[in-house]
């Protein structure tokens, strides 16, 4: 893209999805997305999956026969021919919750989301459930790293093995990734998570998406949080982070199972738009949201919305 740095520089304005849910990319005319003026940027997300492998049994009185790794992959492949400028992101506990755990630890399903081409994820509580050495182990395994913001690993196993922070690139735009995990004290035992220190949330967001963006130009920054959509409490949630927030465009949520049908849509510190989003658990649902950025001029547009398996 030539011109000025102004020029380059992207400005994402939200557009709201259309009421029943569903972007209609026929708004857009299909030789610009042809000629490279406008790029769809497609971001499918799990979460809670809980080392579900299989569908679940028949005889599961609210979830017979659905979900499974199967066609959890089988989304990802057709998501991937309709637009190969996809990331593919998870919001923690993936390990624990069938006997699969309890045999192959966390090496197994680490091993199966790398085959997916999973870009991210972040840690829940449940990945400390067989203790940190554990999650040093299946980290070899994986090909895509886990980001994790406010658990500071610097005097444990995992010192240097999670990221604070990640930038990706697709399709000349610039995706920065931070994650937020819960808070483990009284959730997991404390030989769990030894000298894992557990940092404020809301504080560590506001100096992650400043870094992301302020220093890194980042287009578009997105928050893997495992904090839980809403509580009925003062504890930190996302829906309750979502409107401290001054760059974040988009928090991809976990730790309460909530099933959301589309992006909920909230205003952030400074009166714009934040996306939050949930899918579910247990290989049951993917969240897919696109973003559609129009290339023509020095501000682009992105619209997104949500699907679910």
């Amino acid at each position: 893209m030539g011109g000025s740095t102004m020029s380059n520089r992207r400005t994402f304005i939200k557009q709201s999805a259309l009421s029943t849910g569903a972007l209609s990319l026929a708004m857009f005319p299909t030789e610009l997305f042809a000629s490279g003026e406008l790029v769809k940027l497609t971001v499918m997300h799990t979460n809670d999956m809980h080392y579900h492998i299989d569908p679940f049994p028949e005889t599961n009185a609210e979830y017979a026969g659905r979900g499974g790794m199967v066609r959890l992959a089988s989304l990802v492949a057709r998501q991937r021919a309709e637009n190969p400028n996809m990331l593919l992101l998870d919001a923690g506990d993936m390990f624990q919750g069938t006997p699969y755990f309890n045999y192959f630890k966390g090496d197994l399903i680490l091993k199966l989301m790398s085959k997916m081409g999973y870009d991210a994820g972040t840690i829940g509580n449940h990945e400390f459930d067989n203790g940190l050495p554990d999650i040093a182990s299946a980290l070899q395994h994986a090909s895509f790293p886990l980001v994790s913001s406010n658990y500071d690993f610097s005097d444990t196993i995992l010192s240097g093995k999670v990221k604070s922070h990640l930038i990706l690139h697709k399709a000349g735009i610039k995706i920065g990734i931070y994650g937020l995990g819960i808070e483990l004290e009284g959730l997991v035992g404390t030989q769990n998570f030894g000298n894992t220190r557990f940092l404020d949330p809301a504080a560590t967001a506001l100096k992650m998406e400043r870094m992301l963006k302020e220093e890194h130009s980042c287009d578009l920054v997105i928050a893997l949080s495992h904090l839980g959509l809403k509580y009925e409490h003062s504890k930190i949630s996302d829906l309750s982070l979502a409107p401290m927030t001054r760059y974040t465009d988009l928090i991809v949520g976990g730790h309460t199972h909530s099933f959301v049908d589309r992006p909920l849509e909230l205003k952030n510190a400074d009166g714009r738009l934040v996306l939050v989003n949930q899918a579910g658990w247990g290989t049951l649902a993917a969240g897919i949201i696109e973003f559609v950025c129009d290339k023509r001029g020095k501000k682009q547009t992105f619209s997104a919305v949500v699907n679910h398996l």
